[in-house]
């Protein structure tokens, strides 16, 4: 909004020269992000509080220092979520097809997110909305994301998967592009929701893959260095590091509440929103398999918990001493902040790998 009130004035007042900027507006993004997280995260914890009494119900079969957590309030992902959406409408170019798009996953998630936490807090268990309804939910809304994102891409690219480190090589997959891109989008926020089980353990990784997306989105927007890089040219995508900006500041907004001991959980609001939405960016930046080694931590997860159930249905037999893998070392009596820490270790050094193919041509 500011972008198409303010810099018409640059004709006149060089000052406002300064909102055609990208990094500028993205800078902005992300304290706007995280001043409104400080405005609004004491009387919304405090609103949350009153109404879930109880807080958010802990699992009888989870690691007993869980229990310690009772009352501790959820949904803290509305936090976040309004103020990545006022940040971006502020500062993004509202023109940009990408922006609502990326906006559409990650507000249409985060409804279902909230749905889920809702059921779990009104029937005070740890089962919220049916895992088809939410698929379907996801499914739905990501259908409608990727058809628009097919449109707003190039020609030589709305079908197409590029393949890292390869040099121009882009596999064309057609019609089954869809199906690739949904995949993406909700294996990306539910590999998220996965993760979310330690106080700031999912939220700072998610910060992370937001500043390597939003360095990604401006090199891919830039055609001299996509050029210079040999990476995809997609033209107007740079705008998504506006949106990346508002969600490391609400991030970090969210992660001055979150931290140990939290006063807040994220909830499916938030990880289900999170996730989605770096799927979204991913694939329009045309960078879906760099996402798996950015986002490898969330990947790592997910794949434990896929590991546990085959291994149990096939075997009778568990892997892991309990599943998603944080839980695992939490069992073999790792504090949780050594977890936390440690994983926040490994998400900086999967971030730095798949930077790392940005160049590797």
């Amino acid at each position: 909004m500011l972008y198409h009130l303010l810099t018409p004035l640059g004709d006149e007042f060089i000052f406002f020269n300064v909102f055609r900027y990208l990094t500028f507006r993205t800078g902005a993004s992300i304290m706007t992000a995280l001043l409104i997280s400080f405005i609004i995260a004491p009387s919304m914890i405090r609103w949350l509080k009153k109404k879930q009494k109880e807080g958010q119900p802990i699992r009888a079969d989870g690691p007993e220092s869980h229990f310690e957590k009772a009352g501790t309030p959820t949904m803290g992902g509305l936090m976040i979520l309004i103020s990545v959406t006022i940040s971006t409408l502020l500062w993004a170019d509202l023109s940009n097809p990408f922006v609502w798009y990326a906006m559409l996953v990650m507000v249409g998630y985060g409804l279902i997110g909230f749905g889920d936490d809702f059921l779990k807090l009104t029937k005070r268990g740890t089962k919220g909305l049916p895992g088809k309804l939410k698929i379907a939910g996801q499914l739905a809304i990501g259908g409608v994301a990727v058809f628009g994102i097919m449109e707003a891409l190039p020609g030589h690219l709305d079908r197409h998967i590029a393949i890292p480190v390869l040099k121009d090589v882009y596999l064309y997959i057609g019609i089954f592009f869809v199906p690739w891109a949904l995949l993406v989008m909700i294996g990306a926020s539910n590999a998220v929701n996965l993760t979310d089980g330690l106080d700031g353990l999912a939220i700072v990784p998610v910060a992370i893959a937001a500043a390597c997306f939003g360095l990604i989105a401006y090199l891919t927007g830039r055609a001299d260095f996509a050029d210079y890089l040999n990476i995809p040219y997609v033209p107007g995508s740079g705008e998504l590091a506006i949106l990346c900006g508002a969600l490391i500041g609400g991030a970090m907004g969210f992660l001055w509440y979150n931290a140990p001991p939290a006063m807040i959980f994220m909830g499916d609001t938030g990880s289900l929103a999170m996730g989605g939405v770096l799927g979204a960016m991913a694939v329009m930046v045309k960078h879906e398999l760099v996402l798996a080694i950015i986002g490898g931590l969330f990947v790592l997860e997910t794949v434990s918990v896929i590991v546990q159930v085959v291994s149990f249905k096939l075997t009778g037999k568990r892997v892991f001493a309990m599943a998603p893998l944080h839980h695992h070392f939490e069992k073999k009596g790792w504090s949780e902040p050594t977890i936390v820490i440690r994983f926040w270790i490994i998400a900086v050094i999967l971030a730095l790998v798949g930077l790392a193919t940005l160049k590797l041509r």
